[in-house]
């Protein structure tokens, strides 16, 4: 198969490439700079220069595929204030991706996310999933929205499926919420938890995410939600505990009025209590998550190497 893959070079992508070329796929990746070329090119993958803002290279692209993968997302402009307008190109991009398979039965895999899907309760595959794309409302035009929008492409040919990831995929490179939370310990000399610590995450290895990734592309049916997650949820004290063992400096409670100026704008995920479960996916698709689990990870001591 030949795919198409946005966001080849970013961490989940860079974990997905290779895990598509040695099942035998071909990979083509959209590049918008000369660095993210070059990785693509070590890799063993094609390269197709734009951005997701070039609609027409994205409809060209995914037209001359046998399938596509949408990894990219606006971070940067997201986390300084523009997340909106992350969320609107993100939604062009499917709606571009649609156009472009509309009627062939191709897969179309997204990646989404599962924070707000189902606070203080464990969310599964089921929620979230329907509703009219189309209506305005709360969470219309988020990545919520988008997903939805392309679980809706089933219903014009095309095999979509979206891939919730949890908020840390985490690893060894990994520069995401994990790595943020050990800067910040490093940078105050405590590692801090909001509140008891109680409220939960779930987690996800960056190599068993790429493998699911890879299973939603050769055989989920259209229409297919699928979480990425392997520990269901791990109370973010307990994710302190780690960070402040391996720093060597204490774990303490914030309080929650302290939060955002100790944590600035992670305040707000850190407390979050957002547990989900695979179940569903694991069924559906023989997915068998292998690799260390968040507290695991954090005890193997990569993420604090200076």
């Amino acid at each position: 198969m030949h795919v198409f893959v946005t966001g080849a070079s970013g961490w989940i992508g860079s974990a997905l490439v290779p895990e598509l070329l040695a099942a035998g796929h071909r990979v083509t990746g959209l590049a918008r700079s000369d660095a993210s070329a070059a990785a693509l090119t070590a890799a063993g993958a094609g390269v197709r220069r734009g951005t997701l803002d070039d609609l027409e290279v994205l409809r060209d692209a995914a037209a001359a595929s046998d399938g596509v993968v949408h990894l990219a997302f606006k971070h940067d402009i997201a986390f300084s204030g523009g997340f909106q307008d992350a969320a609107d190109a993100d939604r062009r991009a499917v709606e571009a991706f649609g156009d472009a398979l509309a009627g062939s039965g191709r897969p179309f895999v997204l990646a989404s996310g599962l924070l707000g899907l189902a606070p203080g309760r464990v969310a599964t595959e089921r929620d979230g999933a329907g509703g009219d794309p189309s209506e305005p409302g709360p969470g219309a035009e988020t990545r919520h929205g988008t997903a939805r929008l392309a679980l809706s492409l089933a219903s014009r040919g095309v095999r979509s499926s979206v891939v919730r990831l949890p908020p840390t995929v985490h690893g060894e490179g990994d520069r995401g919420f994990i790595a943020s939370v050990v800067g910040i310990a490093r940078d105050k000399g405590v590692s801090g938890y909001i509140g008891d610590g109680a409220n939960r995450w779930p987690a996800g290895h960056v190599l068993d995410a790429a493998h699911l990734f890879r299973l939603a592309l050769e055989k989920a049916p259209a229409g297919s939600v699928l979480h990425a997650n392997a520990d269901e949820g791990v109370p973010l004290r307990a994710v302190a505990e780690a960070v402040g063992r391996g720093l060597g400096v204490p774990a303490e409670s914030v309080a929650a009025g302290d939060a955002a100026g100790h944590f600035g704008w992670l305040a707000g995920p850190l407390g979050a209590d957002a547990p989900a479960s695979s179940a569903l996916t694991r069924e559906l698709l023989g997915w068998r998550p292998t690799r260390p689990g968040l507290i695991e990870d954090l005890e193997a001591g990569h993420y604090f190497k200076a």
